[in-house]
C-alpha cells in the first residue's frame, strides 16, 4: 500500500518515481531523467513512518564526484503526511529551487529591511543600525532569525517555523525570543514569514525612536 500511495502523491505534483523492489526504496527523480538513469544523477529517497520515525522523510542524493553522492535532508517532519512530503520533493526539483529564506527575504523587502546571510545558510542577521557596514554585523547589536530545522535553505514546504532573537553590544543573544513559531511540525512559510517580518519592522521602528 505504501509505495502506491506515495507514488500517487508524487504523480499529483508532477514528480516521477518508482519503487525499487530489490533495495526496498522509493525513488523520486527529475521529470527529464528516465527511471533507468535516476540513480546515476540527483534523486530523492522517500522513507515512510515506522515505529522509530513518526513521519515521512525525504533525503536527496546529489553527485559529489564519481562514485560519491552528497546526502541532503529535503523533508524530515514528525507528521504522517505524504502529500506535504511530495510537495517538498517537487519544490526540491524545481529550477530555480525555492527556499524558505527567499520567502522571508521577500517579506522583509516589503518593509525596506536588508538582512545578511553570513552564517553558512543557517540564519540571517539584521543590523539595528541601517547605516552600519555589513561586515561585523554579528559583533554589534542586531537581530538574528533562523528556522527551527537549522537552515534557511530548506524548501518552503518543509518549513517548521522562524525564531527571532535580539543581540546586544557583544553580539550575544539578549532575553527571550522576540518571535517564535511552530512546535516541530510544519508551518505555512508564506504566512509565517509575513508575521516575522512585521515583528522585525515593529522592533526596528521602536528601537529607532
Amino acid at each position: 500500500m505504501f509505495p502506491t500511495t506515495a507514488l500517487e502523491a508524487l504523480a499529483a505534483v508532477g514528480v516521477p518515481g518508482y519503487f525499487d523492489t530489490e533495495e526496498g526504496l522509493l525513488i523520486a527523480h527529475p521529470a527529464d531523467v528516465s527511471q533507468e538513469r535516476a540513480l546515476s544523477g540527483e534523486h530523492v529517497v522517500l522513507t515512510p513512518p515506522d515505529s522509530m520515525v513518526p513521519g515521512w522523510s525525504a533525503i536527496a542524493y546529489e553527485p559529489d564526484g564519481t562514485p560519491d553522492f552528497a546526502d541532503i535532508t529535503v523533508y524530515d517532519v514528525p507528521e504522517d503526511d505524504i502529500t506535504r512530503c511530495a510537495q517538498a520533493v517537487a519544490q526540491w526539483f524545481t529550477d530555480p529551487r525555492p527556499s524558505a529564506g527567499a520567502v522571508l527575504l521577500a517579506a522583509l523587502t516589503q518593509y525596506g529591511i536588508t538582512s545578511y546571510d553570513d552564517h553558512n545558510g543557517m540564519t540571517y542577521a539584521i543590523s539595528m543600525d541601517p547605516a552600519a557596514p555589513a561586515a561585523g554585523i554579528r559583533i554589534r547589536p542586531h537581530l538574528s532569525i533562523g528556522d527551527r530545522n537549522g537552515s534557511v535553505e530548506h524548501v518552503p514546504a518543509a518549513h517548521t517555523g522562524w525564531s527571532l532573537f535580539a543581540h546586544g553590544e557583544d553580539g550575544e543573544p539578549v532575553g527571550d525570543p522576540l518571535f517564535v513559531s511552530g512546535d516541530g511540525g510544519l508551518v505555512d512559510c508564506d504566512a509565517d514569514s509575513v508575521a516575522a517580518a512585521e515583528v522585525i519592522a515593529d522592533y526596528l521602528n521602536r528601537s529607532a525612536r
